[in-house]
């Protein structure tokens, strides 16, 4: 023991009345630099089971938090703190990351902008909200930014640059090749918004207009991506009887645009293809092992949502909603546009039968939401078949059209999607609150479901490995080098469960219902879910991918 050291010691007996020291030995001690005293800390999380991210077991330690990060972690009985929160071996882990998130939609007065407090994501244990998924996304990225700064949200939000909504600017809604000032313009676009704080490039190559581009086109794009340390997001082209093709060209635009490249909630639809997402992961593995950057993300439904349009074919949609409408009124066309809608209902999302498609938001008639085609076709006293229910779409669109959910994916392939690797959660959902609208589950429940019913109910992952899906896993892929993960100096964006009750309600049937088990949800350090209740608190932050990319 050094002097130093002892004379320490032998100063804290004297204060405790223990000993009494001598003048030369309080002079001897005063000449030594005092010992750090640890601060007091804001919070501590007392007594819970950490899941720090890593596909790890979990260990029994508290956390503590000082202001906006994790500042200790171990055994902080000791340590003197604002407040202690006992949580008796519940879960602690990494608020989870929605890398996939409808949370800004088209309307500046929906989603997180009409529900800032996100309870439906909160709930889950969503503290992180990533949009522009699909192609589609604000432009400029700024005046997003600019409306959360004037109206913050409960939970943190950053964005992608849509390829879509680019090429909507620049060539307009043609299907056409850009010309060379046109590819130019569209380079700059994506320039733009990734010094603007895109975190990389996201396309949706079975809407109009992503559906008109050409593989090249979307490569030279994600060239530019690449250049910012951005990654490459697709929604691609084909997720039915193409989508060996659809995974092989999300593959190759990563590889030869030289970023890493992601297959958006990838999914198996229809029955001609059930079972073939082993041969879409061995894809994946093939690639990895050539040294190609690919990983996946996931919803835990064998449903989709969006648009009645998805059941049209591409032509249909050349030159946009004007030049569509045109189509359906002339006869020939309307004929050829029946069969090639009755084509998709059978092998493709409408599942073969037109009870599978569920109306989710018609907002020129409210009442038809939640209506499958074979329910409104039985109420106007019309015999259910395949050709009716496509008269009834093209009816629907011309009235305004309408998102759907879509009943066409085997339990298998989401299973087999879920375990693999790279495989991270996402929801493909929102920010929602009970409404008139009827939407898809997975906006309630995604996170949720995969903790309490694939994980606890199913056994298809360990526990600690769907928390790392949920957490490091999305923030390493995004460069988030602070978040989705319990470590020192980490952001304090912490979410605390039961195990043991954490679970999805939200249904198909009745889908505006909270999921239940979250007890403590923190953003930033900030508690905006305290003992399973709301607090009211929007501390979300702006995520730029700059922010990162230059430390």
């Amino acid at each position: 023991m050094t002097y130093a050291a002892s004379c320490w010691i032998r100063g804290r007996r004297a204060v405790l009345g223990l000993a009494t020291l001598c003048v030369c030995a309080l002079v001897a001690c005063s000449q030594e630099p005092a010992p750090a005293i640890a601060p007091t800390l804001d919070t501590v999380l007392a007594g819970g089971l950490v899941f720090t991210g890593d596909d790890s077991e979990p260990v029994l330690a508290d956390v503590g938090i000082v202001g906006d990060r994790i500042v200790a972690i171990g055994d902080l009985r000791e340590r003197a703190a604002l407040q202690r929160i006992d949580l008796g071996g519940l879960a602690v882990a990494p608020g989870f990351i929605d890398i996939h998130s409808h949370a800004v939609r088209g309307n500046a007065n929906d989603g997180i902008f009409r529900w800032p407090d996100a309870e439906n994501l909160i709930r889950q244990g969503v503290t992180t909200a990533i949009g522009g998924p699909d192609g589609s996304s604000p432009l400029p990225i700024t005046a997003t930014f600019d409306a959360l700064r004037e109206q913050p949200a409960s939970v943190n939000f950053g964005t992608f640059v849509g390829h879509g909504s680019v090429r909507a600017l620049v060539v307009g809604e043609d299907d056409r090749v850009p010309t060379t000032q046109e590819l130019e313009a569209m380079r700059q676009q994506v320039a733009a918004a990734m010094q603007e704080g895109a975190f990389g490039l996201s396309s949706g190559l079975i809407y109009a207009p992503g559906r008109f581009a050409a593989t090249e086109e979307v490569v030279e794009l994600a060239k530019v991506a690449a250049d910012y340390g951005g990654i490459y997001i697709s929604h691609m082209r084909e997720e039915g009887l193409d989508v060996l093709k659809s995974v092989a060209e999300t593959i190759r635009i990563g590889e030869e645009g030289g970023l890493p490249t992601q297959i958006t909630h990838h999914k198996i639809v229809g029955a001609p293809m059930w079972g073939k997402s082993t041969e879409t992961l061995r894809l994946v593995d093939e690639a990895v092992e050539r040294g190609v950057d690919v990983s996946i993300d996931q919803y835990p439904y064998t449903a989709s949502s969006t648009s009645l349009t998805i059941l049209f074919p591409g032509w249909s949609l050349d030159g946009g909603r004007d030049a569509l409408l045109q189509r359906i009124r002339d006869p020939a066309q309307h004929e050829e546009l029946r069969k090639e809608i009755v084509y998709r209902i059978e092998v493709d999302r409408g599942g073969n039968d037109p009870a599978n498609v569920v109306l989710a938001n018609c907002s020129f008639d409210r009442s038809l939401n939640g209506l499958n085609l074979s329910q409104i076709l039985q109420s106007r006293e019309i015999a259910v078949a395949k050709d009716a229910a496509a008269e009834l779409l093209m009816e629907l669109v011309v009235a305004g059209n309408c998102s759907a959910v879509f009943h066409a994916i085997d339990e298998a392939d989401v299973r087999n999607i879920m375990r693999h690797p790279r495989t991270m959660i996402a929801s493909d959902g929102g920010v929602e609150d009970p409404s008139e609208r009827v939407p898809h589950p997975r906006n309630y429940g995604s996170f949720a479901r995969v903790l309490g019913h694939y994980v606890r109910e199913q056994g298809v992952l360990p526990l600690h490995t769907a928390v790392h899906k949920m957490t490091r896993l999305p923030a390493d892929r995004l460069g988030l080098d602070d978040r989705g993960r319990i470590s020192v100096d980490a952001i304090a964006d912490i979410v605390v469960f039961d195990p043991a009750t954490v679970i999805d309600h939200s249904t198909f049937a009745e889908p505006h219902q909270y999921a239940e088990g979250m007890h403590y949800v923190f953003v930033a350090g900030t508690a905006v879910l305290e003992r399973g209740s709301m607090t009211g608190a929007r501390p979300g932050r702006l995520l730029r991918s700059g922010d990162y990319r230059n430390r």
